[in-house]
């Protein structure tokens, strides 16, 4: 399911064109205003200081930006970035590896941070605080613990599940910052922008539709703006206007909402095998036949952001909202929202 267009996880032949539309420095970064003025004020003052910025983690949905904030804050500090990610770290000589090999000022940035091993994790404690490794040398009655300094350096961490990291982990992190889903006048600059660079003209009128339809989601403007750009040319169509957009997020089976067929079944199952809700988790995760962690972190967030949704003390309820886009009434009864 991963692979979905309104997925906000990076799919597999999406890299290049990514990076291609990637905002490369602080000012091209378009939406989240906030966290923009507060990471600006810290790069600034980092710079005026000479020294590496504090350690920064970053949290939220995928497809928002979280990446590409990594690489603006090495550009900003005119570092080089080291890149990898939680699951391949599996060992802690593999963390070992690449803070030994970090230059000053370096910035390491750490995707899905929160898979990595708590043994692996506890190696970055004394990197973060101290700017030391301690390595362990030899088993058993001979082993020797080896203490390397490390030049000072910036961990960018990334992660969808802020609540899986351990709060000491969470504590060494001087800068810490929630990406939220965008609006649709920030997404609407977003597609105008990509469509630029892509060399593909769109009317402002269908830059707002692809937008409308993107889940609050830079990464899915990006991908439905390209898969629209896609009808127009074999339409014959020199730019994209509102109508052939509507047309083709049609085909794709995006609704007005943003949501797709995997969403609107979601709800259905709500509705029509758990009477509304409340259904927990785990039920509902099985009756989908999709695993939990994939259902709480990628579908879920912007069923409830949007309000079709709503997280109760015994489970989800589907929300007069999600009865309506289904064409249904909604029911009144025990544990209902309407009863």
């Amino acid at each position: 399911m991963d692979e979905r267009i309104l997925s906000g996880v990076l799919q597999t032949d999406e890299a290049d064109p990514e990076i291609t539309l990637r905002p490369r420095a602080l000012p091209e970064f378009i939406g989240q205003p906030k966290l923009k003025e507060t990471l600006g004020v810290f790069l600034e003052a980092a710079r005026r200081r000479n020294e590496p910025l504090d350690h920064v983690l970053l949290s939220g949905p995928p497809g928002l930006g979280k990446t590409t904030l990594a690489h603006i804050i090495a550009r900003e500090m005119r570092a080089q970035i080291r890149v990898t990610s939680g699951p391949v770290l599996e060992k802690a000589g593999d963390l070992a590896a690449l803070l030994t090999n970090l230059a000053p000022g370096d910035v390491l940035f750490i995707d899905e941070i929160h898979r990595m091993p708590p043994a692996v994790e506890e190696i970055l404690y004394p990197a973060m605080e101290d700017g030391k490794l301690d390595l362990v040398i030899g088993t058993g009655p001979g082993a020797r613990t080896v203490e390397l300094r490390l030049p000072p350096f910036t961990l960018v961490g990334a992660t969808t599940r802020a609540g899986l990291l351990s709060q000491p982990f969470t504590a060494r992190f001087g800068i810490t910052h929630r990406l939220d889903y965008y609006d649709a006048p920030a997404l609407a600059t977003i597609v105008t922008r990509s469509s630029e660079i892509l060399g593909c003209p769109v009317d402002a009128d269908a830059a707002r539709e692809i937008a409308r339809r993107s889940r609050g989601t830079p990464r899915i403007a990006n991908r439905l703006l390209r898969r629209v750009r896609d009808y127009a040319e074999v339409a014959g169509e020199t730019r994209v206007t509102a109508g052939a957009a509507e047309t083709a997020l049609d085909k794709l089976e995006v609704d007005h909402h943003g949501l797709d067929e995997i969403d609107r079944r979601i709800l259905a199952v709500v509705i029509e095998r758990f009477g509304g809700g409340p259904v927990g988790l785990s039920a509902l995760a099985h009756s989908l036949g999709e695993d939990k962690g994939t259902l709480e972190d990628l579908y879920e967030p912007f069923l409830l952001q949007s309000g079709f949704l709503q997280r109760t003390p015994k489970g989800r309820v589907a929300s007069a909202l999600a009865y309506r886009h289904l064409g249904l009434k909604p029911a009144a009864g025990p544990g209902s929202l309407f009863g």
